[in-house]
């Protein structure tokens, strides 16, 4: 092939006459060939008809002159429409340029002078080697401009979450970024906010992708996002969060990992995401905590903190159980942890024997689920007993 020569441009010529029938004749290949093509709707398949003859006609116009038409192959996507990617995937397409490229190498040689066939063949196998480069360029931008898409949305949806301002939109937000709302592998469809450092600046690029991948391996949902030096994680589908968390330590960066209460679906979350920011904001004062903790485990800690939610609950559930009857079980309590946690001593100030202490004792941690043999349940014991009395609820009623 000789660009300019007059024979050079009279096989152009040629080449370009032939365009329309080796269009029809490549539509009709992709008909015959390609089973998933028919159950294309009208307009895609007139699209995709569209792009099969921009690309033959790119051809001839590259034929006649490759190197003032170098970005030819690119240019030939730009007559589809951006959803073309949606339609269609990468591998469907590389099937359509070679049906193309196949029909034009079969068809030419009846529409071609013998003489023609062997150069337009040679240089058909060139170009077709470009727009697969062309292809596999419309598609890697398409993927990017969706990640980066979702990505915001998903940075959206998570702070809408913990902001309280999930709504039904929210919902079907998260259906379109994969999250089905459906019972996971653990047989549950609830939802649980967890709230934890972000590692380095340096390694945070993908980790919304692996921790998304971890959760579904553990059979969960996940939304994830980064705020300033927090990671958020929604997780859905699983009853046991602290589980599924126990598989994703490791993108979070150095300190505690708060798991918020399980709620019921993904418009309750914001009740999970309130109780772990507050979780994490106290956890400092916890060193011995586990990683991941509950964030009801740091109940002492954020009503020290201030958190208002975590007072009342536990003088809700924890001083206000106590307080039903004869009060006789507080009164037990409260005489264990003043005697700095002697059975014999408090049995000595009420009056009574030992092994009632320890059943009064053993009654409290059934009622309350605390025990108060327990260090760490005896500490919050503590701290609910001087916030009941602070907030003074009456026998059966309720803080609010």
């Amino acid at each position: 092939m000789v660009k300019g020569t007059k024979a050079h441009l009279a096989r152009a010529e040629r080449l370009q006459g032939a365009t329309g029938a080796l269009a029809t004749a490549a539509m009709a290949a992709m008909e015959d060939k390609l089973p998933w093509f028919a159950k294309l709707s009208a307009q895609d398949r007139s699209w995709i008809g569209l792009v099969a003859q921009s690309g033959i006609s790119a051809f001839v116009e590259w034929f006649r002159d490759p190197d003032a038409h170098s970005s030819m192959p690119t240019r030939i996507f730009g007559s589809a429409p951006r959803e073309f990617t949606r339609v269609i995937s990468l591998h469907q397409t590389v099937d359509l340029v070679r049906t193309t490229i196949e029909t034009i190498e079969t068809t030419i040689g009846t529409l071609l002078p013998p003489d023609d066939v062997p150069i337009v063949h040679e240089a058909i196998q060139r170009y077709a080697r470009e727009v697969a480069f062309a292809a596999a360029t419309v598609y890697a931008q398409a993927a990017e401009m969706r990640g980066a898409w979702d990505a915001r949305l998903e940075a959206l949806l998570v702070d809408s979450v913990i902001r309280g301002e999930a709504d039904e939109s929210v919902r079907s937000r998260a259906s379109a970024l994969g999250w089905t709302g459906a019972a996971g592998t653990t047989g549950s469809a609830e939802v649980a906010v967890v709230v934890g450092r972000a590692g380095d600046t340096e390694t945070t690029s993908n980790v919304a992708d692996m921790v998304r991948q971890a959760a579904r391996e553990a059979g969960a949902d996940a939304l994830c996002a980064i705020q300033g030096d927090r990671l958020v994680v929604v997780l859905g589908g699983t009853s046991k969060p602290v589980e599924i968390v126990q598989k994703l330590a490791q993108w979070f960066g150095p300190g505690p990992i708060v798991v918020g209460p399980v709620v019921k679906d993904l418009m309750s979350a914001v009740t999970s995401a309130r109780a772990a920011v507050a979780g994490l904001r106290a956890a400092v004062a916890w060193p011995g905590a586990p990683r991941p903790v509950q964030a009801d485990e740091l109940l002492p800690e954020r009503s020290l903190s201030g958190d208002g939610h975590a007072r009342r609950q536990l003088a809700n559930e924890v001083y206000g159980p106590l307080t039903v009857g004869d009060g006789v079980l507080l009164d037990t309590v409260s005489a264990y942890l003043d005697s700095g946690g002697s059975i014999e001593a408090t049995a000595r100030a009420m009056f009574i024997h030992a092994n009632t202490v320890r059943y009064r004792l053993k009654r409290v941690a059934d009622i309350t689920a605390y025990n108060p043999l327990d260090p760490r349940d005896a500490f919050t014991l503590r701290v609910a007993l001087t916030l009941g009395r602070l907030l003074n609820p009456e026998p059966g009623t309720t803080v609010l």
